[in-house]
């Protein structure tokens, strides 16, 4: 009788690191690259970093990919956007709190600006509400995720003792460590962790690339919602503001990209001959180079807003992958250079 066979492995796509900014109700658009990504199949997600919203994709993603693979991860993703919009199935009292969260990047559209401006979270929130938790406790399954995640995940949040930014693992992380990465100082108070308390870890690492180097394979896909550049001053209040956000928020990852053009230079020249240093392939999917909304756009909560930017993540990352999937493992598509000329 002929021997048995054991059934070939399934395929494996060509390895990718991803590093997902955060960015607020924006972070949507990262849902929708993510959808595509998935149900492409071309690419096998090894490692996620990710801040505040980037960091709330990164353990969807992780956990649904735990769950039941692709299919499972693309209804995760799409469960939790629908929970956290209006048309959403949060408490009344917890509303208002989420829906200042995923506002805060467009004030004209915050009805709690004026207050977050002149009160503390302390006295505003004494309850210490903080939907998010809810969301996430629903959602996802911890325990599972910290012995058995299938991708490497890297969440970012920053120590307010230290002013540095503070990195979790897959093995530690709770419902309290993705809170922490998407705790706002002027809405939540800082989320202690083993009596250390934590803030946004978009202010120091949104998102933190540095924990994507290690391991193999060396492609890193920033999925960027924040944009670089934008035309002219501000005038307004609202947009000084709201400037001043992605300003903020972007100066660590720039600091970052700035660090690994250097480090490709010397290596491309031959000053740098040491093999513990690697080449790093950049890539991007920028939402300003594929979505037209501006500083001014009127965010909304509402699930038709998610969908909008989820379209636009999905058409942005199709149009990526046509472009770029050959490039993936031989060259990187991310001009660095030409960035910080």
């Amino acid at each position: 009788m002929p021997r048995h066979r054991p059934a070939a492995p399934a395929p494996r796509g060509k390895p990718i690191k991803l590093a997902l900014q955060g960015g607020g109700a924006h972070g949507a658009f990262t849902w929708g690259v993510l959808d595509e990504i998935l149900a492409d199949g071309r690419l096998d997600i090894t490692a996620v970093s990710g801040a505040s919203a980037g960091a709330m994709n990164a353990v969807i993603l992780a956990d649904g990919l735990a769950d039941g693979g692709p299919a499972r991860a693309r209804a995760q993703l799409e469960r939790f956007w629908r929970k956290a919009s209006l048309d959403g199935a949060l408490p009344d009292f917890a509303r208002p709190v989420f829906d200042t969260v995923l506002n805060f990047w467009s004030p004209r559209a915050n009805p709690w600006l004026g207050m977050l401006q002149t009160a503390s979270p302390y006295d505003f929130n004494p309850l210490n509400i903080n939907p998010l938790k809810t969301i996430l406790d629903e959602e996802i399954d911890f325990a599972r995720l910290r012995t058995a995640s299938p991708v490497r995940l890297a969440i970012a949040a920053t120590n307010t003792e230290t002013g540095k930014v503070r990195v979790f693992r897959e093995g530690e992380l709770t419902a309290d460590h993705i809170a922490a990465s998407a705790c706002l100082p002027q809405v939540f108070r800082a989320v202690e962790i083993d009596g250390t308390p934590y803030w946004d870890g978009g202010y120091m690492g949104n998102p933190p690339l540095y924990p994507l180097f290690e391991g193999e394979g060396c492609d890193l896909l920033l999925i960027q919602i924040n944009p670089v550049r934008r035309p002219g001053a501000p005038v307004s209040a609202t947009a000084i503001q709201h400037r001043i956000n992605e300003i903020s928020f972007n100066s660590p990852l720039l600091h970052e990209l700035r660090a690994i053009e250097f480090v490709a230079r010397l290596i491309d020249t031959g000053v740098l001959t040491d093999p513990h240093y690697k080449r790093i392939l950049m890539h991007r999917i920028a939402m300003s180079e594929t979505h037209a909304e501006t500083a001014e756009t009127k965010m909304s909560t509402e699930f038709g807003f998610f969908l909008k930017l989820r379209n636009a993540g999905r058409t942005a990352a199709k149009a990526w992958l046509k472009a770029h999937y050959d490039d993936i493992g031989t060259r990187e598509t991310m001009d660095l250079r030409a960035e910080f000329a």
